[in-house]
């Protein structure tokens, strides 16, 4: 029988009962429900609610249970239908009588509300752990590259040129934005509801801030229907979890490419390529495009609890049965991918020589000649046509604006002299752009300094 069966007089349908049950997803729930049980007993307990006695052996079983549930010595029972309702099942089971009083002044409704704040905090945990790792290495790499230049792209066209490691200092800032958005989001997980019963609070003297001391959260939830209704902090964790992996997929689309023949920027090691099973040749960047891939199904997790949640009455609805299973998904997906990253470039190699060959071609200095002309007092927009027509002879006649001599530039303007030389230079083009946010190896520098103790306060920076 149902532990709520009392008002009923024949049992669920068992195709129905199979398509109501949850055990099979929310049974990786069992850590996070048992602890909170033990604190609700404990608190129970104290309170005199129940018997002191009953209190000890309840948080007793419940040790016991998961502790059996850990090695695996456990079998879920669908017909009880979810986690909450297997424990109690085992417990009652196990202690007897005394287990039936652990479901004293709460509902299911606030517990599984308990269980999944616990859990999001713990995934918070685990994905910025696993972020400081990856920041560390891209800091690391960007500290070994300060003299790497490359060009820059928009419109994935040749633009200016740069250095290896301000394009990776870009990953650092859009991945530390990561970080600050899941510390966020932690803060509003970071509150209890148990205690708030179905949705209207319980006539039992609960404390409420004993149960929160006990499971390390920093505050109680103040409205009973909000805590029990609502899953934003599910959301804003699923989008937090979206955005690192967009972060993840633009870069590994730029991986990708760099790692092709045609570009041959870097060269992937070999525990992080795969190769072709016709074509001896191949050499793929298998990692980067299944990151890529599976950036999808977390977008589409968020979308999914986002509908799920969007014409919900308070205050709880089964509809939010839903929100695990997106929830597991998008925390596993993340869990799976940091790491590979990381190692993926950690261990690649970089072809110094081909990315510099890069910024001599496709006229990534004809900007600074057009600032050189402003500086001799050109207006800029007269500039900027003179070096277009510059660029569309070199483009004809198949040279790089290096390769002009002095009589050609002072065809087209007779402002030039030999200072153009010098002001295209690659060199120069990154180094007098040495602005706060530029590229010049001076600020990059000292950027990476303040990362790398940013990282040393947080125990993410690579030995």
């Amino acid at each position: 029988m149902k532990l709520w069966g009392g008002r009923f007089t024949k049992p669920t349908d068992s195709q129905a009962d199979h398509f109501h049950s949850s055990i099979s997803f929310d049974k990786r729930l069992a850590g996070e429900d048992i602890r909170g049980s033990i604190a609700h007993a404990a608190m129970l307990g104290a309170q005199g609610i129940i018997p002191a006695r009953d209190a000890e052996l309840i948080q007793d079983g419940l040790r016991e249970i998961l502790a059996d549930i850990r090695a695996g010595k456990v079998e879920f029972d669908e017909d009880a239908e979810d986690i909450h309702m297997n424990v109690e099942r085992l417990l009652t089971e196990r202690i007897g009588e005394a287990g039936k009083r652990l479901h004293t002044g709460r509902s299911r409704n606030d517990q599984v509300a308990l269980d999944m704040r616990m859990y999001v905090k713990e995934e918070i945990g685990e994905a910025k752990a696993l972020l400081l790792d990856l920041m560390g290495t891209l800091a690391a790499l960007a500290r070994r590259h300060l003299d790497t230049y490359m060009p820059g792209y928009t419109h994935l066209q040749r633009a200016q040129p740069v250095t290896l490691a301000h394009h990776l200092c870009a990953y650092f800032e859009m991945f530390r934005r990561d970080l600050g958005r899941l510390e966020d989001c932690h803060k509003r997980a970071d509150e209890m509801p148990l205690g708030s019963g179905a949705l209207a609070g319980t006539t039992y003297p609960l404390e409420r801030q004993m149960v929160a001391d006990g499971l390390g959260f920093a505050a109680v939830t103040r409205n009973s229907m909000d805590a029990v209704s609502d899953r934003d902090f599910c959301l804003e964790f699923l989008g937090a979890a979206s955005i690192i992996m967009m972060h993840l997929s633009r870069f590994c689309e730029e991986i990708i490419l760099w790692s092709s023949h045609e570009f041959r920027f870097v060269e992937l090691d070999d525990a992080y390529a795969t190769g072709s099973s016709i074509m001896p040749q191949k050499k793929n960047p298998d990692m980067a495009e299944l990151i890529r891939g599976k950036t999808g199904r977390v977008y589409g997790d968020l979308v999914s609890l986002l509908t799920v949640m969007k014409g919900l009455p308070l205050a709880y609805n089964k509809d939010m049965q839903e929100d695990k299973e997106a929830v597991f998904d998008a925390a596993d997906t993340v869990r799976m991918c940091l790491p590979v990253f990381t190692g993926m470039i950690r261990t690649m190699t970089v072809n110094r020589a081909n990315m510099r060959r890069a910024c001599e071609g496709g006229f990534t200095n004809a900007t600074d000649a057009a600032d050189w002309l402003v500086k001799k007092g050109v207006p800029f927009r007269d500039a900027h046509e003179i070096l277009g027509r510059l660029v569309l002879e070199c483009s004809a006649r198949g040279k790089s604006l290096e390769e002009l001599t002095l009589e050609e530039y002072r065809a087209v303007s007779p402002v030039f002299d030999e200072g153009i030389y010098e002001a295209i230079s690659i060199e120069n083009c990154v180094e007098a752009r040495s602005l706060p946010g530029g590229p010049s190896k001076a600020y990059v520098a000292g950027l990476l300094g303040e990362y790398e103790e940013f990282l040393r306060e947080r125990g993410g920076m690579e030995g």
